[in-house]
């Protein structure tokens, strides 16, 4: 039950949203490297902040509400991300300007008519320039190989000679939905740090029995840090394939299955003693969330020659 719980958590907790997240800026169209770092700044401050606020709610609120609360907050955070996405690519500004460089001609770059599918290739660039917010001139043309920086040829190859109000965008197309984006990034947070993010730890202390709890724990943290790297590892690459408001659709999906898996599997165990909780787990598989007959059983103990005896209802007639 508790390797389950936490695989549960893992598409959630794991998401590339965290570890990616100036990239995630960059790819929602800020263009400026140091305001990007600067916002991913904003949401680390966000993470800590908001971890504060699930260690004050933990005891007042009970794991199973905090959780419950967290993953469906995760859910709809990821959806508001890709729907910024959908809406950039949406409105993806097209391609004005054919280069007549025979080399360019002859490339895929060039077959392209608007910036969502030429940013999607690896191998190609977007190059436009820009008056005040319109967008003219602009061009889609293969990346050189060397440096993603700069255009292979052309009038964005040199950094350092690209005429005034000329961008080379590699890995995002300008959009003014960029606020959006930001906006579920720091929503996503929010709503991670006070459950997901402390909440399997918590609950995967409590829920085992002393005999297992240390090889539970243990299993718990190597499934959960496994699946941290396999998304680490292909974050970039689904985005690749799957478009960048795909895969975020694809995590928020996840994250809903998540919900109604820990709304039907996953008990509270705020207030009750470790020999309850235990308890709680020798029922069927997801029939042991909290229930009206849970929340009013109580559990009684005596001691008897220096161990615990547990009374059943029976038992407890016979008791003084």
């Amino acid at each position: 039950m508790s390797n389950q719980d936490k695989q549960l958590f893992v598409p959630t907790q794991t998401s590339g949203t965290m570890y990616y997240s100036a990239t995630i800026l960059q790819m929602s169209g800020v263009r400026d490297d140091r305001l990007a770092i600067w916002l991913a700044g904003l949401t680390a401050l966000t993470n800590f902040l908001f971890t504060l606020l699930g260690v004050w709610l933990v005891e007042r609120v009970g794991r199973r509400r905090l959780t419950l609360g967290s993953v469906m907050g995760t859910c709809l955070s990821l959806a508001l991300l890709a729907i910024g996405f959908l809406l950039s690519a949406q409105h993806s500004p097209p391609v004005t300007f054919h280069p007549r460089d025979p080399s360019m001609v002859n490339s895929t770059c060039s077959t392209y008519q608007m910036c969502e599918p030429c940013m999607l290739d690896p191998g190609c660039g977007f190059c436009y320039r820009e008056n005040n917010s319109a967008l003219f001139t602009s061009s889609c043309v293969p990346v050189n190989r060397a440096s993603t920086e700069q255009a292979a040829r052309g009038r964005c190859s040199n950094s350092s000679q690209v005429r005034e109000q000329t961008y080379w965008a590699y890995n995002y197309c300008p959009t003014s939905y960029s606020w959006l984006v930001l906006l579920g990034l720091v929503l996503y947070l929010a709503a991670f740090a006070p459950g997901m993010g402390p909440m399997p730890w918590t609950i995967n202390s409590e829920i085992y029995p002393l005999w297992a709890r240390s090889t539970g724990n243990a299993c718990s943290a190597g499934v959960n840090w496994t699946f941290n790297v396999l998304v680490s590892l292909t974050f970039l690459h689904m985005a690749q394939y799957l478009t960048y408001y795909g895969v975020f659709f694809l995590y928020s999906s996840l994250a809903l299955l998540g919900f109604f898996f820990t709304y039907g599997c996953l008990p509270e165990t705020k207030g009750r003693r470790l020999e309850e909780i235990e308890a709680l787990f020798e029922n069927q598989l997801c029939s042991c969330g909290a229930t009206d007959s849970d929340e009013g059983r109580q559990v009684e103990y005596i001691r008897v020659k220096g161990s615990n005896y547990h009374l059943s209802d029976n038992d407890a007639s016979d008791v003084d």
